[in-house]
């Protein structure tokens, strides 16, 4: 049996994947959980390339039955939890006026209920262990806007969520933290400016150039910036900290 297990959810793309890479250096074996199995499979590989065991277990965590599942699996597998990264979830960017509640409920259902069910899920395994869980919320939390109102009224609740969850595992020894990214170069941000750019009289390329200067950043982040402070939460180094909200946005949020 491995000596230490994490979960990585939406470990199949962007944030979730380079953070299964990045704790294959930490961790004996990780726990790959998304809705596409074969990008997980690339995912896998190079977890293994890593050093570390995986597991790949495609679900669809906004299906109530899938967390346990999840669980079950992993400790068939490898007999304990050490640490949960909740990074599953997309949430739509549509306007506050236009978004219906289909939408709203999908929304809700992966990222929110999907990560709650989760941590549930495993909190028996993550308190024998005491062990760390983060949930990837998103800086939008601090500013929601109406252009993408739910982007902002989800996260917030996340970081709601995981402030709730470390008041319990002050007793149970379970630290819980939230991670606030803000705008990360991945496939789905590249999707959402090309999305962008035509209703704002631009190409892709220049919506992607712009962007940065309109947040008043100098650079999109990088996965793999976001990979190593997610790792830092679930290390050694960080044992004593919880209930903490960590934003890394370039300095997009410019209040205090």
């Amino acid at each position: 049996m491995p000596k230490s297990v994490a979960i990585v959810t939406g470990a199949s793309q962007g944030i979730g994947e380079a953070t299964a890479i990045r704790l294959a250096r930490d961790f004996s074996a990780l726990v790959l959980v998304a809705r596409n199995q074969a990008n997980l499979e690339q995912t896998a590989a190079a977890v293994r390339a890593g050093g570390a065991q995986a597991l790949v277990i495609g679900a669809d965590l906004s299906e109530p039955a899938a967390a346990q599942s999840v669980v079950d699996q992993t400790l068939a597998a490898f007999g304990r939890i050490d640490a949960l990264l909740n990074i599953a979830g997309a949430v739509p960017q549509i306007d506050l006026f236009e978004m219906t509640d289909a939408q709203w409920e999908g929304g809700l259902a992966l990222k929110l209920h999907g990560a709650r069910r989760l941590t549930i899920a495993a909190w028996p395994a993550l308190k024998a262990a005491k062990g760390a869980v983060v949930l990837m919320s998103g800086n939008s939390a601090l500013f929601p806007k109406a252009s993408y109102a739910a982007v902002g009224t989800i996260n917030a609740a996340i970081v709601a969520l995981a402030k709730a969850f470390s008041d319990r595992g002050i007793a149970d020894g379970v630290q819980v933290n939230s991670v606030l990214p803000g705008p990360v170069m991945t496939g789905r941000r590249q999707s959402y400016l090309e999305h962008w750019a035509p209703l704002h009289n631009m190409t892709a390329a220049e919506a992607t150039a712009n962007f940065p200067k309109e947040a008043g950043i100098a650079r999109y982040g990088e996965p793999e910036e976001i990979a190593e402070a997610m790792a830092f939460l679930v290390s050694p180094g960080a044992r004593w900290m919880t209930g903490s909200t960590l934003r890394m946005d370039g300095g997009e949020v410019k209040s205090i």
